[in-house]
């Protein structure tokens, strides 16, 4: 199944990254389910597609921000945590680390921005990053108001403030100070009803110096960016949707009621259209050219006291701010003493990871480039859709900002590739975000593992679709619907259990039954020969579907195909060892062409079939579930680098065996204990 047998081109070398989790909590299982396990999935089919060493699947620990600081506080104040942040950061940090691990997360590496070796890097990525965009002239010092609060006689950070958020159409009560939860941004000032989280007061706004990136000025870039990507089939519909609506001219939204109050200073205003308010809407509306127009405007009304809005549109990119716990930002122009925003460095961080990673291996520092600036090469970015803003509009014109002149300059520097978005709609719990800050708390990863086995909950995620849109996730023993009696009450279905029917039930079956055939009838050996053709092409048909399915990393179908064709393989099975049972003629010692009339060449037959079919199978499976498919691996004894390797033809068994066993016909399998599971449900599903 070579790659000349399809219109499917892979990349030669490929960066998966799974996003950064904040190290101010542990993962519940919206980071796990909506974007770590996706994101394993895919990284484990592309080393088996294209080779291990050329994939690097890289995350790690979101270290510094106003999250982190504010969490922190809590934590000192309320739980009577005696460390320092870094000791916090690291607390954290290791309770997710441990979780990935349990979740068979197969990192190449998981530190953190400020974390080991990847935290050294990142401190001199990041100084090469902000110099560059600044020697491009890119960055601008801008004077901008920061809210303080002046009972605790403190500049606040963003999480520190909490009030509505003040775009148009967004109705977040879960508003920060620059930042709403749906990543919706804005000026600070135009926060609704801010409230300091460390007093309960309102905050009063003071200057401070910040660099910002020019973002506005990559409006025809992303424009063109957003064709480019709206042209892609194999881009999902939501990431040019929700960049588009960033690009739109600054419009500012005012209440009907005060229509004659802004026709009273209409005339102070900068140029700027005014398209009164639609059927049945509160608001009318008035566009601007520019950013700073749209900001002159907003002064004007704010002194007229007229109550308005804001569209989405291009802003100035923050860059540093004055918080404390942050990556340390360069002395330029003389200005000192800032850190470097979270989101901005977080945006460059899986690049940090790449060469940390590769420093680890021992290859060249430069051989990051093979990877993100590389033509033949790609990187999968899996992310959530309330990142978009960050992922799809802010960070694509950053790496063109820097141009040819790449990250750390130079005579050999290269541009970097534009990366690949795979974003998923929420993960609910219910019918609700998952959210550690909600009223309803989303379980924990550990506390979902006292419940269900890894591979059941794995091959759940990966059915449930958040390709396609945002779905419920409701473990039974979790239901906030249910009573302890229903919870207890095994006539009430667990839909996370509907997968693991397939792997506890049909999978197992089909494993087992061909090992047990073997040892039964055949000596323990595998039979090889030529696989029945219609059972070549249904499988090859399975395979290409699959492959373009994962092209266009559509988990929930590859999950749906794997499960189809398990189905059929098992009934292929079943069907066909009845059919040969029943056409045994009775036992005699005598011999027909070497071959016993017990064992019929038709018995032989549907086990070379049935071990193929099993093979296919665990292939297409490995990367949903590795445990069982390494498992039936290690019994089948093959090696593992082979029997998940891609570039075979698939015809039969024998392409996997060596010459002495393809004359003898036949491979030495391992014994498989008396009802054995490579697949196990959890004890706590045992009826007891």
């Amino acid at each position: 199944m070579r790659n000349s047998d399809m219109n499917i081109i892979w990349p030669k070398r490929a960066v998966v990254t799974a996003g950064m989790p904040y190290g101010n909590k542990p993962l519940h299982f919206g980071h796990i389910g909506g974007v770590f396990v996706p994101a394993d999935v895919f990284a484990r089919f592309l080393r088996d597609r294209i080779g291990k060493a050329n994939v690097r699947f890289v995350s790690g620990t979101d270290c510094y921000g106003s999250p982190i600081d504010e969490g922190y506080r809590k934590a000192v104040e309320n739980e009577g945590f005696a460390g320092t942040i870094s000791d916090y950061v690291m607390r954290n940090h290791d309770a997710q680390a441990k979780v990935l691990k349990d979740f068979d997360i197969s990192l190449d590496i998981f530190e953190g921005s400020g974390i080991g070796h990847a935290g050294d890097v990142h401190q001199e990525l990041s100084d090469a990053f902000v110099i560059g965009l600044h020697d491009r002239g890119y960055l601008h010092l801008e004077s901008t108001l920061q809210f303080f609060d002046t009972e605790a006689d403190t500049f606040l950070n963003g999480r520190q403030v909490i009030g509505r958020c003040p775009v148009q159409g967004c109705k977040s009560e879960h508003a920060y100070a620059d930042e709403c939860d749906m990543g919706h941004q804005y000026a600070p000032e135009d926060l609704i009803n801010p409230i300091s989280s460390i007093t309960g007061t309102k905050p009063e706004m003071r200057p401070v110096k910040n660099w910002y990136f020019d973002l506005p000025a990559f409006r025809e870039f992303l424009k063109e960016h957003v064709e480019a990507l709206r042209a892609d089939d194999e881009v999902r519909d939501v990431v040019p949707q929700t960049i588009d609506e960033f690009l739109n001219d600054p419009v500012i939204f005012v209440k009907c009621e005060f229509q004659d109050e802004y026709f009273e200073i209409a005339d102070k205003l900068p140029p700027h259209t005014y398209t009164e308010a639609a059927k049945g809407k509160q608001s009318f509306e008035i566009a601007f050219e520019s950013i700073e127009d749209r900001d002159a405007a907003k002064k004007e009304l704010q002194a007229a006291s007229i109550r308005f809005r804001t569209s989405k549109t291009l802003v100035p990119f923050r860059i540093t701010g004055s918080i404390e716990w942050g990556v340390k930002a360069p002395v330029m122009d003389d200005v000192e003493g800032l850190t470097i925003w979270c989101w901005p460095e977080s945006l460059w961080a899986p690049i940090s990871f790449t060469i940390a990673c590769n420093d680890d291996i021992g290859l060249p520092r430069n051989a990051w480039r093979d990877f993100w600036c590389s033509a033949d090469s790609r990187v999968y970015q899996f992310i959530g859709q309330d990142n978009l803003y960050f992922y799809g509009v802010a960070q694509p014109a950053m790496f063109e900002a820097l141009g040819n002149r790449g990250v750390f300059g130079g005579s050999d520097s290269k541009r970097l590739m534009q990366t690949h978005l795979i974003a998923n709609h929420h993960l609910l719990f219910g019918k609700t975000k998952a959210s550690s800050s909600g009223s309803v708390k989303p379980p924990t990863g550990d506390e979902l593992l006292d419940h269900y086995t890894v591979e059941q909950l794995r091959a759940h995620f990966i059915a449930l679709g958040l390709d396609q849109r945002s779905v419920g996730f409701k473990p039974k023993p979790f239901d906030p619907t249910l009573n302890d009696e229903q919870r207890q009450d095994s006539r009430v279905a667990d839909p996370v259990l509907k997968e693991g029917a397939l792997l506890t039930n049909v999978y197992n079956r089909l494993a087992r039954s061909c090992f047990y055939e073997a040892q039964k009838n055949f000596e323990g050996y595998m039979p090889l020969g030529k696989v029945t053709d219609d059972v070549v092409e249904r499988a090859k048909d399975a395979l290409l579907e699959y492959e373009s399915l994962m092209h266009k990393v559509e988990l929930h179908s590859v999950m749906q195909l794997c499960d189809t064709f398990i189905r059929y393989a098992n009934k292929y099975w079943a069907d066909n060892i009845k059919r040969v049972c029943d056409e045994m003629p009775a036992r005699e010692d005598s011999e027909v062409d070497g071959v016993s009339p017990v064992i019929t060449q038709a018995h032989r037959q549907v086990l070379i079939d049935s071990f193929y079919l099993l093979r296919i199978s665990t292939l297409m499976m490995h990367p949903i579930v590795p445990a069982g498919s390494e498992l039936i691996c290690e019994y089948l004894d093959f090696d593992p680098s082979e029997f998940f390797n891609w570039n075979f033809d698939f015809e039969d068994m024998c392409e996997l065996c060596h010459g002495l066993e393809i004359d003898e016909t036949r491979h030495k399998i391992h014994e498989l204990p008396a009802r054995f599971d490579f697949f196990k449900k959890h004890e706590s599903q045992y009826k007891s």
